[in-house]
């Protein structure tokens, strides 16, 4: 899709704006009308659509520092398209996820589930960001209940399928090495493999 650079949009904004101003204050205003209406488009897009679709590009290209100077300067994200403003919080969960700040990623991404999210895709990996909080926070049983939703939705991006399967399958290593630890938590080996339980006191 084709995207205008942000500081682009900006001066032509500017320009398209003050020029028809100054067009209608000289000529008239049917004179100035195709700037004014060109400045209008360009002012109302950037409000209801932001700088996410930009933010989106450097994010693919790993620059995290770049695509969060490009979300910040959105003009409110409230006032986004809804399918945009769910997008906005996806990728600022994301960066927080990468920034280490996961009580912010947290807030962002459970943002971006309410607002509601436009394909199943983008679920999935909301979902797989929210299991991967999960487990920072060794709150195993809450991953493996988002992984499942992960699974749930009906994926066709193929990155995002590798991604939750090689998440699933560290996931269940890991779980398989906690259950195997809450087992032999506590145990005492013997000669022959036997094992007991340690005397009460």
């Amino acid at each position: 899709m084709f995207t205008i650079n942000i500081y682009l949009r900006f001066a032509l904004i500017a320009v398209t704006l003050i020029g028809g101003v100054i067009l209608t204050m000289v000529f008239g205003f049917w004179y100035a009308f195709p700037f004014i209406l060109i400045g209008l488009a360009l002012l109302i897009g950037y409000i209801f659509l932001g700088t996410v679709q930009s933010a989106a590009l450097l994010m693919q290209k790993m620059d995290f520092i770049g695509a969060e100077k490009r979300l910040d300067l959105t003009f409110k994200p409230s006032w986004l398209y809804s399918a945009n403003r769910a997008y906005y919080y996806m990728i600022k969960g994301g960066i927080h996820m990468q920034n280490k700040k996961y009580a912010e990623a947290e807030v962002m991404l459970e943002k971006a589930q309410q607002t509601g999210l436009p394909s199943d895709n983008e679920r999935a990996m909301v979902f797989l960001q929210q299991a991967n909080l999960a487990v920072v926070k060794n709150n195993y049983t809450g991953a493996q209940g988002l992984m499942r939703q992960a699974k749930q939705q009906k994926v066709t991006e193929p990155q995002i399928k590798e991604q939750i399967a090689e998440f699933d399958k560290a996931l269940k290593n890991q779980g398989a090495m906690r259950t195997m630890q809450q087992r032999h938590r506590g145990a005492v080996m013997q000669p022959g493999g036997k094992r007991r339980r340690p005397k009460a006191r």
